[in-house]
């Protein structure tokens, strides 16, 4: 109903929303789960999961994304379709403000509502991302042993994606639009020192070839002296086309954490974006936001791991906290109330 107030709401679906949602269920919080605009998170784009503890021999990332969610609901998790579009963080209850046109309130949140990865824009992704074409060397890279693959971009995630890859791979090529890298000079160097590892300077991929069925069999990159080949070749300019053979790509060009709707908001974001948490007491570690109430999970507020073992994990600690706070809150309330004054001959 539109007046409820709800104890727990999880904002995301991936596997740290899955797993606030597991721990919040059985914690008797009757967790409400909104859903966002991509359910499941960027493990539905991932065909195969080798490296998540318990799948000795993988499972698929939409399998273990539905897995999730069943278990979930098991313990007596709802799931709403939505995101959010704005918050009103300030005072309780919490006003959520969804894309469906509803508004929802709760006492406590946890927002994993993830990171989207940067895509290029290459003709053929939409088909083939998930099926060799990868934003993630350390979750896909064993998939392309003796392979030759390309990784797109110049700073410090490709260098280290590109030097992951050459432990499997057969050849890496580092697809960079300039003739200068980003990458801290200690990472460019270990990359330019490899190997096995080669770069392709003022070139940028504008189509990857191949099939859900097979994978990724080749790409076509464009390159100019000048840098920036995309542009020109867009523009009919003269530009250097070439077909090359591979069996993977993998972007590494950054991620957008989805954090729109909490940029006015008390919440405190990194300059990139990313959801910030501090220890607090003596906790090692905590999911708490600068808001009282507010907790993050998974890739949100992890800029570096970005591992589905990984956001599962702060899944659960988001959720053991708000089931803390929300316990400290009533106690706080209860104790207030017995301090309450009584007339005479109450």
């Amino acid at each position: 109903m539109a007046g409820d107030v709800h104890d727990l709401v999880v904002a995301g679906s991936g596997v740290a929303g899955l797993s606030a949602a597991v721990y919040g269920a059985r914690s008797d919080l009757d967790p409400l789960v909104l859903e966002g605009d991509e359910p499941g998170g960027q493990l539905t784009l991932t065909t195969d999961v080798e490296n998540y503890l318990g799948f000795p021999d993988g499972v698929g990332g939409m399998e273990l994304i539905q897995r999730g969610k069943e278990q979930a609901e098991q313990f007596g998790a709802q799931f709403r379709h939505g995101s959010i579009e704005s918050a009103d963080l300030d005072g309780q209850p919490l006003a959520l403000s969804l894309s469906t046109g509803e508004t929802v309130r709760t006492r406590a949140l946890v927002v994993a509502t993830g990171a989207s990865a940067r895509w290029v824009g290459a003709d053929g992704e939409d088909e083939l991302m998930g099926y060799g074409l990868s934003t993630c060397a350390t979750c896909d890279g064993a998939f392309h042993r003796g392979d030759d693959v390309l990784v797109v971009g110049g700073g410090d995630s490709a260098m280290e994606e590109a030097l992951f890859l050459a432990k499997f791979a057969d050849s890496v090529t580092v697809v960079h639009r300039r003739d200068e890298l980003r990458a801290s000079e200690i990472m460019a160097e270990r990359a330019r020192d490899h190997e096995d590892v080669a770069f392709a300077w003022n070139t940028e991929l504008v189509a990857i070839d191949g099939s859900r069925e097979e994978g990724v069999t080749g790409a076509t990159l464009v390159s100019h002296p000048d840098g920036y080949p995309r542009e020109k070749y867009e523009a009919g300019e003269d530009v250097d086309v070439e077909a090359v053979d591979v069996g993977g790509v993998f972007y590494a060009i950054g991620h957008e954490p989805n954090t729109a709707f909490l940029r006015d908001t008390p919440v405190a974001l990194d300059g990139d974006g990313y959801v910030q948490t501090a220890p607090d007491g003596d906790a090692w570690a905590t999911t708490e936001t600068a808001v009282s109430g507010v907790f993050a999970a998974g890739d949100v507020m992890d800029p570096d791991y970005q591992q589905a073992v990984t956001a599962a994990g702060t899944g659960s600690m988001a959720a053991l906290d708000a089931e803390e706070w929300l316990a400290s809150t009533d106690a706080t309330a209860a104790g207030a109330a017995e301090l309450v004054p009584t007339e005479a001959g109450d």
